[in-house]
């Protein structure tokens, strides 16, 4: 007998960019994936919480579009375009991050 699980169960389960994009069914380019995914991931993750809920029924589609949309926003771009994560910000904003020599020292 096999047990029903649900679409978040089995999303669990996957590990790496090329597992949800297989999951998918996306075809994708490895050497895109090379250099962006976890800037895919993390755009990804993004575009979920900014869709909120939706009906259980319509998550598997949207799930995909929506992983489709951060594959493609790294074909069309690249991670210093699109700054996903706040270092980029950082850098855009012309802030310096300084961390002091004494904090990275290793103590014994």
């Amino acid at each position: 007998m096999m047990l029903a699980t649900t679409l978040r169960q089995e999303l669990a389960e996957l590990s790496s960019a090329e597992d949800f994009l297989n999951y998918f069914a996306i075809d994708f380019d490895p050497a895109v994936l090379e250099t962006s995914r976890l800037h895919i991931l993390k755009r990804f993750h993004d575009y979920l919480k900014a869709e909120g809920t939706m009906p259980e029924a319509e998550e598997r589609d949207r799930y995909g579009a929506l992983l489709q949309r951060a594959y493609q926003d790294f074909v069309d771009s690249d991670a210093l375009t699109e700054k996903v994560f706040k270092v980029f910000h950082r850098q855009a904003a012309g802030r310096e991050v300084k961390i002091p020599l004494t904090s990275i020292a290793h103590r014994s």
